[in-house]
């Protein structure tokens, strides 16, 4: 297997130099998606497109049991060096790389000889949105086992490592409106003060209590209120919050206590306090056998020494999503340790490339593993 992956460094490297050069974020990768189904195409795989978004999906073999690998394809928009630009500083740009890199390694092997292969390039991860658009288009009904891999930062994992599964908390992103009226500043009694009302909203916060066994956050990260005049008491403010919990369930806990917060506070204050959920990923959903699947290839790729235990991160991923919403989908995430420094979504984000051909076979030994005892 590694004397045929050799034979395709070169396209891999060129591959991962195009969507390296090439970013383009959330629900614009119109280019990169162009760039995929033309290269696929080239290669003789059957590329479906869709009318209304970006992403494609791409198949391969025929039969009862279907295996899927999922990458994302968007990237960040970030300030890099004095300018704000598209960023692929979470990694996408390898994660393509990687996957088609598979794509052409089953290939050389003649693989698979039963059975179906779906390669499903994901827009809009970083929106939380990408995921739930393929499920809406029905891309992973048909999928038995669904696979995808990303790479770790160095603090959670070091180079010429891997993990057979990252569980991945949940998260929420809700933006608000608290919705009062000005008042002057020598007669507060005519109005509502929204910045009182913002730290009333935060002291509340503060006073969830949930399951302490379970991980979970919330915050307010943005608050405005008022304008020029310092003499004006502001009645009215936006702001955003953002939810983190390791499991669906303490989501959603943590989600009606947010919401009963509004309530009280809002008939406190003679308020209104509208909101909305921007975005949210689910909690991680693994199932053992495709992490047993996945963790023999690890070994046979890297030796036990290779092999770590899975990785609990408090960080988000859609890619969770598809077995939340098709529940009958085994499925499993490869972390893969690259030395990969200052950290995801750093805009200088950097790792070593030569670990890409570690997930390579790795993905390849997975599926395989998968074919064969099916």
């Amino acid at each position: 297997m590694k004397e045929h992956l050799a034979q395709l460094k070169t396209t891999i490297n060129s591959l991962f130099d195009y969507f390296h050069q090439h970013p383009e974020v959330s629900w614009e990768e119109y280019k990169t998606t162009e760039y995929i189904q033309t290269f696929l195409e080239k290669e003789g795989f059957n590329v479906h497109t869709f009318d209304d978004c970006t992403g494609l999906v791409a198949e391969v073999g025929s039969g009862d049991i279907c295996v899927g690998l999922r990458t994302d394809i968007d990237a960040l928009w970030q300030e890099v060096n004095g300018k704000y630009q598209a960023n692929h500083s979470c990694g996408h740009d390898s994660h393509m790389t990687m996957i088609i890199g598979t794509m052409l390694l089953l290939k050389k092997l003649n693989f698979p000889n039963k059975g179906k292969l779906k390669f499903i390039f994901q827009p809009a991860e970083e929106k939380g949105t990408g995921a739930l658009k393929m499920v809406e288009k029905n891309v992973v009904d048909d999928v038995d086992y669904l696979y995808g891999v990303h790479l770790r930062p160095i603090q959670e994992l070091e180079d010429g490592y891997a993990v057979p599964a990252i569980y991945h908390g949940a998260a929420k992103f809700i933006t608000g409106e608290i919705i009062g009226e000005d008042a002057h500043g020598a007669r507060p009694h005519l109005g509502q003060n929204a910045i009182e009302i913002g730290a009333a909203i935060v002291n509340e916060i503060k006073g969830i209590h949930l399951n302490p066994m379970v991980p979970y956050s919330a915050k307010m990260t943005k608050f405005h209120a008022g304008g020029d005049s310092g003499n004006i008491i502001p009645g009215r403010a936006s702001f955003s919050m953002d939810l983190r919990a390791q499991t669906n369930q303490v989501m959603d806990e943590l989600t009606e206590k947010i919401e009963n917060i509004f309530k009280q506070i809002s008939l406190l204050y003679g308020v209104d306090i509208s909101y909305e959920t921007k975005a949210s990923v689910a909690a991680a959903e693994v199932d053992l056998e495709a992490v047993a699947f996945m963790r023999q290839a690890i070994i046979d790729t890297l030796g036990e020494k290779g092999l770590k235990q899975p990785i609990i991160s408090s960080g988000g991923e859609d890619f969770h999503f598809y077995t939340l919403k098709r529940p009958n989908i085994k499925a499993t995430m490869l972390g893969l340790g690259c030395g990969l420094t200052p950290g995801l979504h750093h805009p200088n984000m950097t790792f070593n490339r030569e670990a890409m051909y570690s997930g390579i076979e790795i993905l390849t030994r997975t599926i395989m593993n998968t074919f064969s005892d099916n």
